[in-house]
């Protein structure tokens, strides 16, 4: 059943009211692959904007905070922890992108990690658009969820 429904179709926020307060985490990934020159910009640091990964990486964490607003009927939910890791990986060539979050809440965070890497890749691409507007993004998807009613779930 879908929840975000109500008997007459219309979407609506789900009522987590009377659903217990559990310990809630989430990881998620993707990665943004590009061409080997412009690999090699974001590794040597040579990015005219700066640092790609750091900046990156702090843009996936107010990404995670902010999805309540981003997404509509997604509730805000006080995050606890919220992590996000950036590799460069020569084999795509590109950045892999992994977030973690956690809370102690009535409903999970799997939107605000998939937020935090969607966030992370776009601001890899905003980073260094100017040297290749052909990059891609993808793979994005939740690998972990735990905690609450619906049980554990990992990725296989």
């Amino acid at each position: 059943m879908l929840t975000h429904f109500d008997d007459q179709g219309r979407a609506q926020m789900v009522d987590v009211s009377d659903k217990p307060v559990t310990a809630r985490i989430a990881t998620a990934e993707g990665w943004v692959k590009m061409n080997p020159e412009t690999f090699n910009i974001i590794v040597e640091g040579r990015a005219k904007k700066g640092d790609v990964l750091a900046v990156a990486r702090l843009a996936g964490i107010m990404g995670a905070k902010k999805t309540a607003d981003l997404i509509p009927l997604c509730h805000p939910l006080p995050v606890t922890k919220v992590a996000v890791d950036l590799t460069p990986d020569p084999s795509l060539p590109g950045v892999r992108i992994v977030a973690e979050v956690k809370t102690t809440g009535q409903t999970g965070v799997e939107m605000e990690a998939l937020s935090a890497v969607s966030v992370a890749a776009l601001t890899v691409y905003d980073m260094v658009k100017a040297v290749d507007r052909a990059m891609e993004i993808g793979g994005i998807r939740v690998t972990l969820k735990d905690g609450g009613k619906s049980g554990r779930y990992e990725a296989s």
